[in-house]
């Protein structure tokens, strides 16, 4: 089952989408030290990283920007207003129960920046009675340190779950020849919840991570954080209403050391984001309509001076999914009026047709726009305030076969951007302007079972990411991936493997810096060797490959970002 796809529950083939989700197993299996790992070799997903171990992460949704990929946890929006994209480096993956990928446009319901898709993490739901606490302590290559615990259980019509983690590390060197550049990271979750006998639930969420991490010539503090509380009210037996209040942080302060061009330097940006998002579900026999408003601030506090540092944004959205099986048809549209760069429709319209109870054939057209950041309209010296916001269209084609062990899902697409913003040379002045289209065409394949044991799932994508203007492959997308992941359970133990392959790209638009493409293999197992009691124990690319998916530039140096090479990682932990 998934959400994140209509705003309702629906099965991955009932949401005529394109839908990964990574589950809490699979976590525990896999136990990435980011959300970034967790993420890299998905379908249709793509990471490039200024090194590991909470270096800078972008993370590219079928070929579209970083900025073009909406990131939810718990359904609150996180993201710096100043530069487009959360700080996805930053999230520590034992926070989270499961993580949903939605490919394709999702402006109807997100509003702003969903052109590649959505990606939201979602925090455990205790459904057992009675406090359950687990522990967990481990480390490993790079003198790397982690430790986290956790209480969460119900009692009665209340829900509740307390976690922390700790993550110290040394790092690895991000360039040939550096030094190792290390990164730390605390986290702390608080949820609560309650259902009263009227079937009303009120809640709260609460998550924080923060810490320090190394780069060449400096290093920075952040903060991410997300607040909200809610109402869910069963309004009459086939409409209920919930009122969500939410505040997203994102705070970074860089100290940057002194260079031979100037001394030492200190700079912050702070964003803030406050939404107030009203959601209505009405079913109508086989069919069900979402609607609802929602209400959004962007605030911006930093030492840099920005012509603007406040927006706001007033939305109202409509969704219909109707069933006449074997057809079903879902429908949406959505009005923004934003502060800063006026009014924007987007819509969606997907149709399914059963072909039999195991397949299902879906056909989509959506449109979603990225709003011009802080950055590219207010940055002193750099900013343009007469930018509009990226528009796309994209058209999509997919068939699913789903039966009681296995499943596989292929879909092909082509999403076109206009308006695209880009930095570039005008006379004297350097800033981003509404110049270049984009083209992005693309095939996915996906396929998983579970059988006597066995756990396999693989996917397979080509993406060709185009400039229209040059005819060049956009910057730092591979256009080929490919992911294995093997688990199988022998009594007390798992024994798992994953391997991750991706050709090469380009860190130019003029396609004259080539990064090689790689291969990597990891290793895992684990031991439940007395009740309640558990071990694990990883080995990341195992073969020692060299690889790097960013550059930097020419004025930095122009080294490639190293990637680590093997490591091994041990834990321990009791879950009760």
């Amino acid at each position: 089952m998934v959400v994140s796809a209509t705003l309702a529950p629906r099965t991955a083939s009932q949401s005529l989408s394109s839908v990964s989700v990574i589950d809490q197993q699979a976590l525990e299996r896999r136990d990435p030290v980011s959300i970034v790992d967790a993420l890299r070799g998905q379908p249709g997903v793509d990471i490039s990283t200024n090194g590991s171990f909470g270096k800078q992460a972008s993370v590219y949704l079928r070929g579209t920007g970083s900025s073009s990929t909406v990131m939810m946890i718990d359904g609150i929006r996180l993201r710096s207003a100043t530069n487009g994209g959360p700080g996805w480096q930053y999230l520590e993956p034992r926070m989270f129960e499961r993580i949903e990928v939605v490919r394709g446009p999702r402006g109807t319901l997100y509003g702003a920046d969903a052109v590649g898709g959505v990606v939201q993490l979602f925090t455990d739901s205790p459904d057992e009675q009675g406090p359950t606490p687990s522990i967990e302590v481990g480390g490993g290559s790079f003198n790397t340190q982690r430790a986290s615990a956790s209480l969460s259980g119900r009692d009665g019509g209340t829900s509740y779950q307390l976690s922390a983690t700790r993550l110290d590390s040394d790092g690895t060197e991000i360039r040939d020849g550096g030094d190792d550049k290390g990164y730390d990271n605390t986290s702390g979750l608080v949820s609560l919840s309650h259902t009263f006998d009227s079937g009303t639930r009120l809640g709260f969420l609460g998550l924080r991570a923060s810490g320090n991490s190394e780069y060449e010539g400096g290093d920075s503090d952040y903060v991410q954080q997300v607040a909200g509380v809610y109402a869910e009210v069963p309004v009459t037996e086939d409409w209920s209403s919930r009122l969500t209040l939410s505040e997203a942080r994102d705070e970074l302060e860089d100290h940057a050391e002194p260079t031979a061009f100037g001394p030492a330097t200190t700079t912050m940006f702070d964003t803030e984001t406050r939404t107030l998002r009203w959601d209505n579900s009405v079913r109508l026999g086989a069919h069900e309509v979402v609607a609802g408003a929602e209400y959004l601030e962007d605030k911006v506090d930093s030492t840099t001076d920005y012509e603007e540092t406040s927006r706001d944004n007033v939305a109202v959205f409509a969704q219909a999914l109707m069933d006449f099986q074997p057809f079903s048809v879902q429908a949406g549209l959505r009005h923004d009026d934003n502060e800063a760069f006026g009014e924007e429709v987007t819509g969606h319209l997907a149709l399914g047709y059963e072909l039999d109870p195991s397949h299902t054939l879906r056909a989509s057209y959506g449109t979603a726009f990225r709003a011009p950041t802080f950055n590219e309209l207010y940055f002193p010296g750099f900013g343009n305030s007469d930018l509009n916001p990226e528009d796309s269209e994209t058209y999509e084609l997919g068939l699913r076969g789903q039966y009681d062990l296995w499943f596989w899902d292929l879909a092909v697409y082509q999403t076109e951007v206009d308006d695209l913003i880009a930095n570039e040379q005008r006379g004297t002045r350097f800033a981003p302007f509404n110049v270049n289209e984009a083209r992005i065409r693309g095939v996915e394949l996906a396929a998983g079972i579970e059988l006597d044991q066995w756990s396999l799932a693989a996917s397979a994508a080509y993406t060709d990411p185009e400039d229209r203007d040059t005819g060049k492959q956009l910057i730092r997308r591979a256009s080929q991936t490919l992911r294995v992941d093997a688990d199988r359970q022998l009594g007390d133990w798992n024994l798992g493997a994953s391997f991750v392959a991706q050709d090469h790209r380009y860190n130019d638009v003029n396609n004259d810096q080539r990064l090689a493409g790689y291969g990597t293999l990891d290793l895992r197992a684990g031991w439940a060797f007395a009740p309640d009691w558990k071990a694990n124990l990883t080995l990341e690319n195992v073969f020692d490959r060299e690889y790097a998916t960013s550059r930097a530039s020419a004025f930095q140096g122009g080294w490639d970002y190293e990637n680590p090479g093997r490591a091994a990682y041990l834990s321990v932990g009791f879950n009760l």
